[in-house]
């Protein structure tokens, strides 16, 4: 039996000809990754296994994003923790607040991520690289420590579920109604410890942005992964983006897939996930009459410029409703001055929306968007569990950027087609 991508990247890592699910491999890491909030335990965990080095200087990666700019003592602390370790190791890519990002949007653009790379983060996000025909995957601070001291990983194979994208989707449905589609479809454990591999020819109107998205969601379905295979999108990104060697896999004919979905984009509709889990979606034609308090735009899910693009386009000359706070959060420092010399931020700013540095900040309920009790949220970040955003009494509905700038205008959850 033949193997699926993900297969192919851990049997090259760890020095195997093959490999099949449920075997336990030692894999060799690309890169190893942390933010400011799982790296100072990880730190903690590296001074215990009594390495004087990381294992590779160009290989860590750390990024301060969550409570950045710092909001209180606390998350001061945990910045100086990591920032000291970072120069005292000579970690190469440390991004200080000025040149960070959102993680999962900075490391891409940054070119830290390329094809046929296996990648840890002590973030469960980290999925997102997978976009690139990368294999990377969420681990704990632990992990996080040993690959700084090795870089290797414990892995057990995944096996794997595949998507075949078909078609051409209708305007305004975009990479996260799919994910929201396909979440809503088969469940937030419908893929635990599997790999989500995606394919067809809908993948050709899937722009870079579009699949970042899909691939950061995977864990919200309980995936280890999401992977797309590299096409010439992929590699025009590679290209723009960085000068790293890379591998491109492909999966084999007979590779054997738990499931098999075919999904016809262009049937779908704008899709929004309810509280208090992201599978709990309805389309925006079943959606209904609900108010919101709040509007989030950004994050690693949604803060690229694809996404900010959409969103300035359909509130260009328009006002958001005077109830409503609206935060936008572009993904690094480099969209936010695209968004500058575009005039995106202007529009923003003249619609009455706050435009922030990055940061993870509301998504996680960290600091800029604390939601109070009995206050809904429309977010295009990730999660809307319980007390996700703020207080446990409050609500968080997820969206594309096209339905949440609609729904900044009116007040209320509405179809980017009625305004």
């Amino acid at each position: 039996m033949g193997m699926t991508m993900t297969q192919k990247i851990l049997a090259a890592h760890a020095g195997l000809e093959s490999v099949k699910a449920g075997q336990l491999i030692e894999a060799k890491l690309d890169i190893v990754h942390g933010n400011d909030v799982t790296t100072p335990v990880a730190v903690k965990e590296f001074n215990k296994i009594g390495v004087k080095d990381v294992f590779d200087k160009n290989k860590v990666t750390i990024v301060p994003d969550h409570f950045t700019p710092n909001k209180d003592i606390k998350s001061a602390e945990h910045c100086k923790i990591i920032r000291e370790f970072a120069n005292e190791k000579g970690v190469k890519n440390y991004f200080e607040v000025g040149q960070m990002g959102i993680e999962h949007c900075l490391l891409p653009e940054a070119g830290l991520v390329v094809p046929g790379d296996v990648v840890i983060g002590a973030d469960s996000h980290t999925c997102t690289y997978g976009a690139l025909g990368a294999f990377s995957t969420g681990v704990g601070s632990t992990d996080m420590a040993v690959g700084m001291a090795r870089g290797v990983a414990w892995f057990k194979v995944p096996s794997a579920l595949k998507f075949v994208l078909k078609n051409k989707p209708a305007k305004w449905v975009s990479g996260k109604d799919i994910i929201l589609h396909i979440i809503g479809m088969i469940g937030v454990d419908g893929a635990l410890y599997k790999s989500m591999e995606f394919v067809g020819d809908g993948l050709e109107y899937l722009s870079m942005d579009d699949r970042f998205t899909i691939a950061n969601m995977a864990i919200e379905a309980g995936g280890k992964n999401g992977i797309f295979p590299v096409d010439e999108k992929t590699l025009e990104y590679v290209k723009e983006h960085s000068n790293k060697e890379y591998t491109v896999f492909e999966a084999d004919s007979d590779a054997e897939y738990d499931a098999v979905y075919e999904i016809d984009l262009s049937s779908l509709r704008p899709t929004v996930s309810f509280p208090h889990l992201p599978e709990n979606t309805k389309t925006i034609d079943e959606a209904g009459d609900i108010e919101i308090d709040q509007v989030v735009i950004g994050s690693c899910t949604n803060g690229r410029m694809d996404d900010l693009r959409i969103a300035a386009q359909i509130l260009k000359g328009k006002k958001v409703d005077p109830k409503l706070r609206v935060i936008i959060l572009p993904g690094t420092q480099n969209i936010y001055l695209q968004c500058i010399d575009e005039g995106i931020a202007k529009t923003f700013v003249e619609a009455g929306c706050v435009f922030s540095t990055p940061t993870c900040g509301p998504c996680l309920g960290g600091h800029m968007g604390i939601l109070a009790k009995g206050e809904r949220a429309l977010s295009t970040t990730n999660r809307n569990f319980i007390g996700r955003m703020g207080h446990p009494e409050s609500e968080v509905y997820l969206c594309s950027p096209a339905v949440a700038a609609a729904s900044a205008i009116t007040g209320k959850i509405t179809s980017p087609e009625s305004v």
